[in-house]
């Protein structure tokens, strides 16, 4: 029996697929627990119109991204931390820090997003890369300012 899965199921396929299973797998599992429809005329138009909305709902998500990414590349975020002698700086900036300032900006970026893992600890201006979505990647410019406290 043909069905299409309404939600990812282990070892038979993932949401929105059109699979073929035993009539009894079908039946007694999947359409009982609502896993599944079967595969119908109506249910493949409803599926082809699902499709087409998701995807217009992704490039929605992929162009806001890309504005996203331009604001970032117009920003600097500046952070004061305390330096030593010939710039070096007690401390670092984790991205936990980079989000939380960005969060006081109005922007929401995950801090597991943030593709330049490493703290930093050097005196200056370092570009640090965001995956904003699968595609678009932005880059934001983070300051170091050393003050000698």
């Amino acid at each position: 029996m043909k069905v299409i899965l309404k939600q990812d199921v282990k070892k038979v396929g993932k949401k929105g697929e059109v699979v073929e299973v035993s009539d009894g797998y079908a039946r007694n599992f999947l359409i009982a627990r609502g896993l599944a429809v079967q595969s119908t005329k109506k249910s493949m138009e409803i599926l082809g119109e699902q499709k087409a909305e998701e995807a217009a709902l992704e490039a929605k998500r992929e162009e806001e991204a890309r504005q996203t990414a331009a604001l970032l590349e117009t920003m600097t975020l500046d952070f004061h931390v305390k330096s030593g002698a010939e710039g070096r700086v007690f401390g670092s900036v984790s991205t936990k820090q980079i989000a939380e300032e960005l969060a006081k900006k109005n922007i929401k970026i995950d801090k597991k997003k943030i593709l330049d893992t490493a703290p930093i600890q050097s005196l200056g201006t370092t570009k640090v890369r965001v995956e904003l979505h699968k595609n678009v990647i932005g880059v934001i410019n983070v300051k170091l300012i050393g003050s000698n406290s």
